[in-house]
């Protein structure tokens, strides 16, 4: 596929380009690389310091002695000379640099510019809009796969209802429900891009309006991802409560873009939990959680409880897991689906953007550009790869 400047991108010097490489997620990401990258892939880690590049690379020769002259870039998110050498030097580039809104517009539109597939972990919707309006008209010219959401921000919902979605019949009306449960904690980045996310509502919602005015209209089907009711399920002998995540959103445009999701399709996405004082005590700290954000001091406290670039440990992420359930209705046919894995912030959210680099990278694929999601972008190939790795996608019964 030619850029504009006319650059075979097989010709460039890298497969992929990981940046971000020495944060928390970042360095996981890199030592899944080094252990999973097959013989022959080219890649190379980028960051800001060069000191920091070779500590981690010290790390990665101990998974893998071959990583001892792993390739080290300089690039920095503030530098978009740095970010657009960096893009032109590789096939793929999946980065872990956030909160996106923040810092992640330079490397999505030097990726666009390059014809550069891309893949990051961002959970923001008011960047995924934003990147919509402003990159994918070029990405599409250039050929470049914009692919975010890579983690578990949105991996697990949407290749999950793409498999729930493979059991139902087709060309008929179809609803799919997803239960989340999940033992695991979280990272300083992790918990600054929540915050961030939550203290920009306004922009949010507006970002969202500006999308729609630019985003074609959907003809002849509908595909819809509406903010369920707190209830009981059971489905799955749990209090559900609806979740404001970028989840369904990716789901709605994986099926917009997908005809087997049939003609009319709806998702809801909830949290399951198991009794009501701990659904009314979640509901409470989400609440509490979205308030203080709103308030400049209050949001820099909190973000100083947990410092970004610092996560669990491995003992903790260890001990970590979650499962998705799935239950899927239409044509008379009920299917019960499940995914499922271990710690899903790190450990799981690594392979996946890991996995989603190389199946970009290395793997036949549907022909697709612009703003795309790894339903649309992967599909398959990426859910195969993640069984393959250790992810589990099942179908847990069905009627």
């Amino acid at each position: 596929m030619n850029t504009r400047n006319g650059t075979d991108r097989t010709e460039r010097p890298y497969d992929i380009v990981l940046f971000g490489a020495t944060g928390f997620v970042g360095a996981l990401t890199a030592e899944y690389l080094a252990a999973h990258a097959p013989d022959g892939c080219r890649w190379a880690v980028a960051g800001r310091g060069r000191e920091k590049l070779e500590l981690l690379r010290e790390r990665l020769a101990a998974i893998n002695p071959d990583c001892a002259e792993l390739p080290l870039i300089q690039a920095d998110a503030d530098d978009p000379g740095t970010l657009r050498e960096l893009a032109e030097s590789t096939r793929v580039v999946a980065t872990t640099v956030g909160p996106y809104v923040w810092y992640g517009e330079p490397l999505v539109a030097a990726c666009a510019e390059a014809g550069t597939d891309y893949a990051d972990l961002t959970g923001e919707p008011e960047f995924v809009d934003l990147m919509y309006v402003r990159h994918d008209a070029r990405a599409r010219e250039t050929g470049a796969r914009i692919v975010h959401a890579c983690g578990y921000d949105s991996v697990p919902h949407d290749l999950g209802t793409y498999f729930t979605v493979q059991h139902l019949p087709k060309d008929v009306p179809l609803n799919v429900d997803a239960f989340v449960r999940s033992n695991a904690t979280f990272s300083g980045g992790t918990f600054a891009s929540a915050l961030t996310a939550m203290s920009r509502g306004r922009q949010t919602l507006r970002a969202a309006h500006e999308r729609r005015l630019h985003e074609p209209r959907l003809m002849g089907r509908r595909a819809r991802a509406p903010l369920g009711s707190p209830r009981f399920s059971r489905e799955t002998g749990a209090w559900a409560l609806p979740l404001p995540t970028l989840d369904p959103q990716i789901v709605a445009r994986s099926a917009a873009a997908l005809p087997r999701y049939g003609p009319d399709f709806r998702y809801r996405e909830y949290a399951a939990v198991k009794s009501l004082p701990m659904a009314l005590g979640g509901t409470a700290a989400v609440g509490a959680g979205f308030a203080l954000a709103q308030l400049p001091a209050a949001r820099r406290w909190l973000m100083d409880r947990v410092k970004q670039g610092e996560g669990p440990s491995p003992e903790r992420r260890a001990r970590s897991w979650f499962s998705v359930r799935f239950v899927g209705e239409g044509g008379g046919r009920r299917v019960f689906t499940e995914v499922s894995g271990g710690d899903p912030g790190y450990d799981e959210t690594a392979k996946m953007l890991g996995e989603s680099a190389l199946c970009l990278a290395l793997d036949p694929l549907p022909k697709t550009s612009g703003q795309v999601t790894t339903a649309v972008a992967m599909g398959d190939a990426l859910l195969e790869r993640l069984r393959a790795a250790g992810i589990s996608f099942r179908v847990a019964d069905s009627r």
